[in-house]
């Protein structure tokens, strides 16, 4: 029973933590932006999430006996991916406190009414289904490896789930205290490197698939067990991608001081 439930404990903790920090740093933002009452949208998109998760596995268990499907991965982590680094650069453009509330001033609310509250409820489903979906699969494993640890399973789920909530709890007390400069760059710098690390994944699926060679260069054992993709292929891109967020970085910083002067 307590193998069981160490297990199913780590698994919720491990694959929870990555939707969470997306979520939660989204959360603190809107809060600091006085635009919390748009956090509905990420519930919504969460708990969309986790419905799309479990028909997600019941269609692979019924029609694909609980096989891994790279392609379908694929697809979510790099729709996933685009979004991240959208917001991502969203948030960094926004990060000037007095130019958010000219802005807010000037445009009232229709700068986030456009599109603000489908494209956080997208980015809240696509971190949750992606981990939702893995974690009943892993769960399935451990539970068919178990005879009875149901009641194991069921005490490291609520120990995870707990836990999850605290730290969700913390990240949001804690950006509401600091300025809102450091908070918009922070999340900004978050969702990047999330979204590097999900480009990472997608292109890991499809290697898997045989449509891209795999050539090894060899990462540390913990980079890859924490689910970096060692190859040439996923770090030539992540790396062009972060010189061209570099570049980017340095142009506006440049044009904000050439406008100050």
């Amino acid at each position: 029973m307590l193998s069981v439930a160490v297990e199913s404990f780590f698994i919720l903790l491990r694959e929870g933590l990555e939707a969470l920090l997306v979520i939660a740093a989204l959360a603190a933002v809107l809060q600091r932006a006085g635009e919390g009452h748009r956090r509905g949208a990420l519930l919504w998109g969460s708990v969309a999430a986790l419905l799309a998760s479990l028909v997600a596995a019941w269609i692979f268990y019924r029609y694909f006996g609980g096989a891994h499907d790279d392609l379908t991965e694929a697809v979510v982590m790099a729709a996933a991916a685009v979004l991240l680094l959208y917001v991502s650069g969203w948030l960094w453009l926004r990060r000037d406190p007095e130019g958010w509330k000219r802005r807010l001033q000037r445009q009232a609310d229709r700068a986030l009414q456009a599109d603000g509250p489908w494209l956080l409820a997208g980015i809240a489903f696509l971190a949750v289904f992606r981990e939702g979906a893995e974690t009943i699969l892993f769960l399935h494993a451990v539970a068919a490896e178990a005879e009875t640890g149901v009641s194991g399973m069921l005490l490291g789920l609520t120990a995870a789930a707990l836990l999850l909530a605290l730290i969700y709890l913390a990240m949001t007390k804690l950006a509401l205290r600091l300025p809102l400069r450091p908070v918009f760059a922070v999340t900004s710098g978050i969702l990047f490197l999330l979204g590097l690390r999900f480009i990472g994944g997608a292109l890991l699926e499809v290697q898997e698939l045989g449509w891209l060679p795999y050539d090894d260069v060899g990462l540390p054992a913990w980079a890859v067990q924490a689910g970096f993709n060692p190859t040439l292929q996923a770090l030539g891109l992540q790396a062009a991608l972060l010189a061209g967020a570099l570049l980017f970085a340095a142009t506006q910083g440049r044009a904000r001081r050439d406008a100050v002067a």
